[in-house]
């Protein structure tokens, strides 16, 4: 603007030098003019000085104005910034945590390009209101596509989208006096082998393996996806293969997550009996299976609806339709239908539960109900049901009571019944034999004490009874299932040291209780010393 201007004040001086120079050499080669002549020069010269004063008034102008345009630029440009400088601000208080190792900590940012380019293609005072906007929204675009590169974690995936990686390396250890179903997590006490007393034994099987994933948002649902491995998925046939776990599926899902409410798809664990009890000498199958815990990871689509009441105080809704599995085992590497998949339709569940902050912990109060058909061929069809009841009881800073509880008909295949269902007048391949589902009802409680952030002692005890009087009216049941059970029960209690949030020391003492049908009772103890590191 500085050197536009002198280049036009020395254009004027030019012109003044000019004009005056011309009548002096006239009058240097001519005779001296008289006054009539000189009369035209000198308003020639006049009227050339008027036309160039009205010229530097109009320079003058146009520099005013482009002085105003050019405020009015730079104050745009400093709104762009500052608007930009808030989805920034925005971007970055809404962006997830990036795990390293155990620890979850904020994900680290590189420096970001520089808007400057952007914010100069404003148009001056001609941009309309809508356009800035437009600008902010391209930049604001921009601006989280870098965050979303600077926050992939150092598990890398082919989407670019974050992904986490978890899970537990846990060694078990146990002395066991008597016989059990199977030694690293065991369910049932069976006849002891003659001439024994007992074992020892160590597993690493029940270490687990997690991958979570974290996707983009569709139709305002933020998505995501999680699958779990254990190596308890059987042995090896080779010499030793007791200590060479085969991988097994656990649980992997599906997530659209709305403000409210959920759409859940996947293999998972039962929604409408969500506790489990405390330990780590039981995380293969979720302790006090067969004793009143009913359990199973099972296909599941499920919506999920949360109600705020109050401030401290919520409801959960919840439904679902469940692949209907009956405890069927596989033959071979062929899978057919179970007895709950031949009924042609899905098993239903439901499930409601209050919440309310107590103590600094959560008061849940819930209930459920689920419902399969089972066909078990020649027309013979039975109703398998379930009514349950769930409830976590803060007790004060240290202590903390929960249990679940349930009452239903041929659960077999969720490890009701200790593992039984049926009642059969004859064997189940005669086209004659009557089959009836079994009754049976059980529950677990426990106590949590944790005195400190490090330490936590669980007591807990369960339960399960199926109905002995129903058993007694079909001995023939046992042609099935090889021998009847009519109570199952097993207390335990353990000491959990995180020596570190990532380090964990477990010593647990377990009793299973076990009795056959009209029979004296199978004992096992069992001592359980775990190790486990979680990343």
């Amino acid at each position: 603007m500085r050197s536009l201007r002198q280049l036009y004040i020395c254009a004027i001086l030019m012109n003044v030098v000019v004009l005056g120079s011309a009548p002096a050499a006239k009058c240097q080669n001519l005779p001296a003019p008289t006054s009539t002549d000189a009369q035209p020069d000198v308003r020639a010269l006049l009227e050339s000085v008027r036309q160039l004063q009205s010229q530097v008034q109009t320079l003058n102008s146009q520099m005013s104005e482009m002085r105003s345009v050019q405020q009015e630029t730079a104050l745009e440009t400093a709104e762009l910034r500052a608007e930009l400088q808030r989805a920034k601000e925005q971007q970055n208080a809404s962006l997830p945590a990036k795990v390293v190792g155990p620890n979850v900590l904020p994900v680290s940012h590189s420096p970001l390009s520089s808007t400057s380019q952007s914010t100069s293609d404003a148009q001056g005072s001609n941009a309309s209101l809508d356009e800035r906007v437009s600008k902010v929204e391209e930049n604001q675009a921009l601006l989280s596509g870098q965050v979303q590169e600077q926050s992939q974690t150092k598990v890398e995936s082919g989407s670019k989208y974050r992904v986490r990686l978890s899970g537990i390396v846990l060694l078990n250890s146990a002395i066991t006096r008597g016989s059990v179903d199977n030694l690293d997590f065991p369910q049932v006490a069976t006849p002891s082998f003659p001439g024994t007393s007992g074992s020892f034994s160590g597993s690493l099987r029940q270490s687990q393996i997690g991958l979570e994933a974290f996707g983009p948002d569709i139709a305002g649902a933020h998505t995501s996806a999680n699958i779990n491995f254990d190596f308890a998925g059987g042995f090896p046939d080779t010499a030793n293969g007791a200590a060479f776990g085969i991988v097994r599926l656990r649980t992997g899902t599906i997530r659209f997550d709305w403000a409210n409410t959920s759409l859940v798809g996947g293999q998972d664990s039962l929604f409408f009996a969500p506790l489990t009890p405390t330990t780590l000498t039981s995380l293969a199958i979720p302790a006090l299976s067969y004793t009143g815990n009913l359990w199973m990871w099972t296909p599941q689509i499920r919506i999920e609806h949360r109600v705020a009441l109050s401030e401290n105080s919520s409801l959960l809704l919840q439904a679902g339709i469940l692949d209907s599995l009956t405890g069927n085992v596989p033959l071979g590497y062929y899978r057919y239908p179970s007895a709950g998949e031949r009924s042609g339709q899905p098993a239903y569940a439901a499930h409601a539960a209050w919440t309310r902050r107590t103590f600094g912990k959560d008061l849940t109060i819930g209930a459920g109900g689920f419902y399969g058909r089972q066909n078990w061929g020649y027309g013979r069809t039975i109703d398998g049901w379930a009514g349950i009841t769930n409830v976590s009881l803060p007790l004060g800073n240290m202590f903390e009571l929960s249990g679940e509880f349930y009452r239903g008909r041929a659960l077999e295949g969720l490890g009701g019944g200790i593992g039984q269902s049926l009642l059969l007048s004859g064997p189940i391949t005669d086209p004659n034999t009557t089959v009836h589902g079994l009754d049976s009802m059980g529950g677990w409680l426990q106590l949590k004490f944790k005195p400190t952030e490090k330490l936590e002692v669980n007591v807990a005890y369960g339960q399960d009874n199926p109905f002995a009087s129903e058993l007694r009216a079909n001995p023939a049941s046992a042609y099935y299932y090889g021998s009847l059970l009519s109570r199952n029960r097993s207390p335990f209690v353990n000491f959990i040291y995180h020596a570190r949030s990532d380090v964990l020391f477990s010593l647990e003492y377990r009793r299973l209780d076990t009795n056959p049908l009209d029979s004296n009772a199978n004992v096992a103890n069992q001592v359980g010393i775990s190790l486990g590191y979680m990343f």
